[in-house]
């Protein structure tokens, strides 16, 4: 590890151990001896994100934590530095993925309403909450389906699509298929996003690809900010739970090989060869 790499893996200890506290760019730089914009590229390059969002996915780790111990959430709010409630439910998307109190009781009372369809490239599991799809997937049988849709949200409330989530999964599975069989425009659908700040920074890039346009891991890195994790982007990619809905399959090696995918290479093969073709 070189010396400025090593500084700043001693900075994100810093960082995370005084999380709950204001840190402005300056008060990070006189702490790594650095200037404030050495300090930012140099941290982005080691880390891969921000100082600011290394802090923010802290602060919101540290929340977790004492919702998951049995705080209130006012007293987890207030002691990880949040200031106010409002601050918190700004950081619902992609960080707790569902309401703080839900979150507390490790989603217990959350209600996943899930279907499946057979598809041009296997079976497929459409699964949603109230703020929108969570879960799609491709797999072997709806048994195999369901049974990873449990490990994923262990302490929900998970039910087959009835009158009130039927017509809208439906319809955003009959959306979804007419794209995999048909050529059909991707569909645009809510997205209930669950993941750390750089995860879901990636997610977002992705969903910015144009149909038909592929990058490298290393062009999704530099397309973050953090062109030098491509390994974390890359481990990003493999997180994806939004099959097709986060296209991820548009990811290829620096070499314009396929890489991997989470669902099979052979199914990765036949979402882009379709794509080229339309």
């Amino acid at each position: 590890m070189t010396p400025l790499a090593s500084r700043m893996q001693d900075l994100a200890a810093y960082i995370r151990a005084h999380a709950d506290e204001p840190l402005p760019l300056s008060r990070l730089a006189e702490a790594a001896g650095l200037s404030p914009y050495h300090l930012q590229r140099s941290f982005k390059a080691v880390i891969g994100v921000s100082p600011k969002a290394f802090q923010a996915a802290e602060r919101l780790k540290g929340f977790k934590a004492r919702l998951r111990a049995g705080d209130s959430v006012l007293g987890a709010t207030f002691d990880t530095g949040y200031g106010s409630t409002s601050r918190i439910y700004e950081q619902v998307d992609g960080g707790l993925g569902m309401t703080p109190s839900a979150y507390r009781s490790g989603g217990a009372g959350e209600t996943i309403a899930w279907a499946v369809r057979d598809t041009a490239l296997g079976p497929l599991m459409m699964a949603a909450t109230g703020r929108g799809v969570c879960f799609v997937q491709f797999g072997d049988s709806a048994e195999a389906l369901l049974a990873q849709l449990t490990v994923e949200f262990p302490k929900a409330s998970l039910t087959p699509a009835g009158e009130a989530a039927r017509e809208p999964l439906d319809a955003w599975m009959a959306a979804l298929d007419d794209h995999l069989s048909r050529a059909g425009p991707r569909p645009d659908l809510p997205l209930d996003l669950r993941g750390t700040a750089f995860q879901v920074a990636v997610w977002r890039f992705l969903l910015s690809l144009k149909p038909g346009e592929v990058v490298s891991y290393g062009e999704v890195a530099a397309g973050v900010g953090a062109p030098k994790a491509v390994r974390a982007a890359a481990s990003a990619c493999a997180r994806n739970r939004l099959a097709v809905l986060i296209p991820c399959h548009r990811v290829l090696r620096a070499d314009g090989g396929l890489g991997g995918y989470r669902w099979g290479l052979a199914r990765k093969r036949a979402l882009l060869d379709a794509e080229r073709a339309a």
